[in-house]
């Protein structure tokens, strides 16, 4: 009696705790209860993936050879630096390939100088060839693979940081393969939105204007959709050094939006890398701007260009666009500057998050976009719902007429099995989704399929002459090794799915897992608790 005992409330403290874990999965239930007991409860419940509450699925490709090459710019800039406080006269140093670096020195006598000056100072570039007065460098095999790499692991934890400070619940961001990484938004209300805080770059740079008289010769403005003619237009009339770049503005009158460019050098003055911090301020007119503030280094640089450059504009580009171009009126200390331009306040808030997140290492590349509306959700969530009820309704009126009051014990635990199920799912605040559900179908079948071996042992036992009570202890001792072999083995074949599995795969894998556990102990307690209940009364037979 005492084990009986025990086994009972074992049982029903499962039952309760399973109820309180399921009810904020219950919204319709979850309301009525009064406000002091719904503070007590936990206020997450069962998450829906994507496929139930709609949203979007992203398979995006890193550019590594990108990487490659934006890696190797920088360090050419620093090579150029360098070389500049070495007072060593060049005509130009250039990246040459994706990873080559060439300097025209004016001078071949400082070649062996320039040499060792790379190799001490640039240890990952090897020297390839020269001829004369041209030095030509190799980024070695290693450190390619070693940018790479780090492109993949930045961009990964770039996006993470973005999608985190946009504020979606339960997303999936998981690497796959070499260079690809899979992102699930669930619930995203602006689809499109989402996907460009997620895809950009978000290179910030401050570029000097090119003072020269052909920047004069540049049009004020440019109709939308020219801006290549116009760059083909000054193509070789511009110095080596200069690009022309467009800030992109809305007319007052008509709304309309027209380019105004620029000649700006190539070379920024300063990066943003080094920013330390990014918000949304407003402006005198109520315009929304973004101020930035860099870290000790940044604002140490800040100061430096900006007081070697007072009375000259400077571009603030973002993913070669320029934002704004003010002219530098005096030294700025303090390390902050203001990022003006024609936001909305959803831009603005987009600037500022993907500038505090960091710039992606390598643009992205869309290998697969798909989006799932909210009304095709509510459809599989329906659909899904109707399939459980009337896969449930079967099974339990097959079991009330072919096994009676047997029966009737088996879709009690049955309806444990499913209370447990959702307990544990709404405490572990997993995602459902529509494999998911149908996980929890397979886990119905289960647990018929449970009770039926120990049912048909029993009625063996039965016909073979032995007494209620020793042919119920024989039935479930019998099934035992049958039951736990079957379920032992679709055990592993779920943790394999969870292991290696994505997105709706993983969370069949889950209902299953939990499934299966929970069928175990609801087919040899549960079931077992109610039947030994029944044997106190010494029944001549039984019901089944």
């Amino acid at each position: 009696m005492k084990k009986l005992r025990g086994r009972f409330f074992l049982l029903l403290i499962v039952t309760v705790v399973s109820c309180i874990l399921a009810l904020p999965s219950l919204p319709g239930l979850y309301q009525m209860l009064p406000e002091g007991v719904r503070n007590l409860l936990s206020h997450q419940g069962l998450s829906l993936g994507l496929d139930l509450q709609g949203g979007i699925h992203l398979v995006l490709e890193v550019e590594e050879e990108r990487a490659v090459e934006i890696a190797v710019d920088r360090l050419r800039k620093s090579m150029e630096d360098i070389l500049a406080e070495k007072a060593i006269a060049v005509d130009g140093v250039t990246r040459d390939s994706g990873n080559g670096i060439s300097i025209a020195l004016q001078k071949e006598s400082d070649a062996e100088e320039v040499r060792t000056l790379v190799a001490d100072s640039f240890p990952s570039f090897v020297s390839t060839k020269s001829s004369g007065t041209r030095l030509e460098f190799e980024l070695s095999s290693d450190d390619v693979e070693r940018i790479k790499t780090s492109a993949i692991n930045q961009a990964l934890e770039t996006i993470r940081n973005r999608i985190d400070q946009f504020g979606v619940a339960e997303p999936l961001i998981q690497r796959l393969g070499l260079n690809q990484i899979a992102i699930q938004l669930p619930g995203v209300q602006d689809p499109q939105r989402a996907k460009d805080l997620i895809q950009k770059t978000a290179l910030l740079e401050f570029k000097m204007l090119h003072e020269s008289k052909e920047a004069l010769d540049l049009p004020p403005r440019v109709e939308r959709g020219q801006e290549a003619k116009v760059r083909q237009d000054f193509f070789g009339k511009i110095p080596n050094e200069a690009e022309i770049l467009f800030e992109s503005v809305e007319a007052e009158l008509d709304d309309s939006t027209y380019s105004i460019p620029y000649l700006v050098k190539k070379d920024a003055a300063l990066i943003g890398d080094l920013l330390q911090d990014a918000r949304v301020t407003i402006g005198d007119f109520g315009e929304p701007n973004v101020s930035v503030t860099f870290d000790s280094k940044g604002a140490h640089e800040f100061d430096v260009v900006t007081a070697a450059n007072v009375g000259k504009r400077m571009a603030i580009v973002l993913d070669g666009n320029v934002y704004s171009a003010p002219r530098i009126n005096e030294r700025i200390s303090g390390g902050r500057a203001v990022i003006s331009g024609t936001f909305t306040t959803n831009e603005a808030n987009d600037l500022a998050v993907v500038l505090r997140a960091g710039a992606l290492p390598a643009p992205l590349k869309t290998l697969q976009d798909l989006t799932v509306g909210p009304s095709l959700g509510k459809d599989s969530i329906e659909k899904g719902l109707r399939t459980t009820l009337i896969a449930g309704a079967l099974v339990l009126i097959f079991m009330m007429v072919y096994y009676r009051l047997s029966g009737v014990i088996a879709n009690m635990a049955l309806a444990l099995n499913l209370i447990g199920l959702l307990g544990a799912l709404s405490g572990l605040n997993a995602t459902l989704t529509l494999p998911g559900i149908a996980g929890i179908i397979l886990t119905i079948g289960m647990g018929v399929d449970s009770n039926v071996l120990i049912f048909e042992r029993i009625r063996e036992e039965l016909r073979n002459g032995r007494p209620v009570r020793l042919a119920v202890d024989a039935g479930f001792e019998k099934a035992f090794l049958t039951i736990v072999d079957a379920h032992v083995t679709t055990l592993i074949t779920g943790l394999a799915l969870f292991l290696f599995g994505t997105g709706p795969i993983k969370g069949f894998a889950v209902t299953l897992c939990l499934g299966i556990a929970i069928n175990l102990f609801t087919a040899f307690v549960g079931t077992k608790v109610v039947f030994d209940f029944m044997n106190r009364r010494k029944l001549e037979t039984l019901s089944i």
